[in-house]
């Protein structure tokens, strides 16, 4: 494969990572862990980046992606899992959202009247979303060869004349929140970004890329899928870094709500009316390309699933409802939705990382059951909570499990179904039916 091909694809993968959430996490980062920063962006890496690139990573050793992963815990799990997955992290939340916040830092600050710009904004926009998703090898001539590459210099503008002219000096104070843990509040900031379940829609369309330019070896696949994830998570851990620091010079001048509204003052700053326009050209390229990945990765899934649907008829139906919701019930959509969302991660995180051992324990379902059923109580038990179902019984003995305060309680209930798991392995042997298999080796 040539060496261009594998560039233009990891640039491709890196703008659909990069939506309008990547851009506002690093400042506010920046701004609240002044002293402690470099601890905290290294957290942050680990769980944006590095999560990400393992989910891409294992869904190259699978034929069939995210659902035969799922299969191997049960094939009505697989196809459950993968399914909410994809709806929660595409049509129901990133997409509508990436195009209200296109439409907010794109075009809203150019007009006094938005009351009909955003319907106009946001059918324009799905309109390109769609069309440019419509035929997947134009789209990674587009958006490796054109459209990333605009992100990107918009992005070095930015950042090159923020560290120049950005008033320098010592870092500002740590935040309290930030004093004690730096790196694991990092940590906990990238794992917020949810990019381990984009890595699970974006995976079938890098794979489908590389195949359609002759990567269909097995260990050539991988390599490939290796290379371009290298890239584009290189790409993105430079952009964090920078974006982070920028955060960080702007602490002392002033208060800000969020990444977005620090990020528009250092425009203003730096630029000035120019700085809104150079913000929001960075910002609409970010959600665009997001949105077309997502829209893209959806309708390729489920065109393997209802195989009578056409990729184009199921692509046009969730530009249509990412459309319809960026217009209409946003925060209804983003109260159901997150929920779903931190349900599904703890999940994604255990699945990925059991089966990158697959081959120790041959791939005995003993191991997923086990592990994604404890997994599970708890992944259960924080999505209740965020919808704001509360039990005071069951409140109380979930608070006793570690690291719970901070949302990661499923982790001792995952490494102990494991064990199990691994236990019943060596007892019994291998699972009596094989749920998956591999790619060719």
């Amino acid at each position: 494969m040539k060496k261009s091909t594998t560039l233009f694809i990891g640039l491709m993968l890196f703008s659909m990572f990069f939506g309008a959430g990547n851009l506002i996490f690093p400042p506010s980062l920046g701004a609240n862990a002044g002293t402690n920063f470099p601890l905290a962006i290294t957290g942050f890496i680990v769980t944006a980046v590095g999560l990400p690139l393992l989910v891409l990573i294992a869904l190259s050793f699978v034929e069939g992606g995210v659902r035969t992963l799922g299969s191997r815990v049960h094939p009505i799990f697989g196809i459950v899992y993968t399914i909410t997955a994809y709806l929660s992290v595409g049509p129901f939340l990133a997409i509508p959202r990436n195009a209200t916040l296109a439409f907010e830092m794109g075009l809203k600050p150019f007009i006094s009247d938005s009351t009909f710009a955003l319907i106009g904004f946001t059918a324009l926009f799905f309109l390109l979303v769609f069309l440019v998703s419509l035929n997947q090898s134009k789209m990674m001539d587009l958006m490796g060869k054109i459209i990333t590459p605009l992100l990107l210099i918009s992005m070095i503008i930015l950042v090159v004349v923020g560290f120049v002219r950005l008033q320098n000096g010592a870092l500002a104070p740590t935040t309290t929140e930030y004093a004690q843990s730096p790196f694991l509040k990092g940590f906990l900031e990238g794992y917020n970004t949810m990019d381990a379940l984009a890595a699970l829609a974006f995976g079938i369309v890098i794979l489908s890329a590389l195949k359609q330019r002759g990567a269909t070896e097995g260990k050539m696949l991988r390599r490939e899928v290796l290379k371009a994830g290298l890239l584009a998570g290189f790409l993105l851990a430079v952009v964090y870094c920078s974006l982070g620091y920028i955060g960080v010079k702007m602490a002392g001048a002033g208060t800000f709500e969020n990444g977005s509204t620090l990020l528009s003052s250092a425009s203003y700053l730096l630029f000035g009316q120019w700085g809104n326009l150079l913000l929001g050209i960075i910002f609409v390229l970010a959600c665009f390309t997001t949105c077309v990945g997502l829209v893209s990765a959806c309708a390729n899934y489920f065109s393997t699933l209802v195989p009578k649907v056409s990729y184009k008829k199921i692509s046009l139906f969730f530009s249509l409802i990412g459309f319809g919701l960026a217009n209409f019930g946003l925060n209804t959509i983003l109260l159901v939705s997150v929920p779903f969302l931190i349900a599904a991660y703890s999940l994604t995180i255990v699945l990925i990382v059991i089966s990158l051992f697959h081959p120790l324990f041959k791939g005995s379902s003993y191991v997923y059951v086990t592990a994604m059923s404890l997994t599970g109580i708890v992944a259960l038990y924080d999505g209740l909570k965020a919808f704001g179902l509360k039990f005071a019984v069951v409140d109380r003995y979930m608070s006793y499990l570690p690291f719970a305060e901070l949302g990661l309680g499923w982790i001792i209930p995952a490494i102990v179904g494991t064990v199990i798991g691994y236990c019943l392995y060596l007892i019994k042997g291998e699972s009596p039916v094989v749920l998956s298999r591999p790619i060719e080796k």
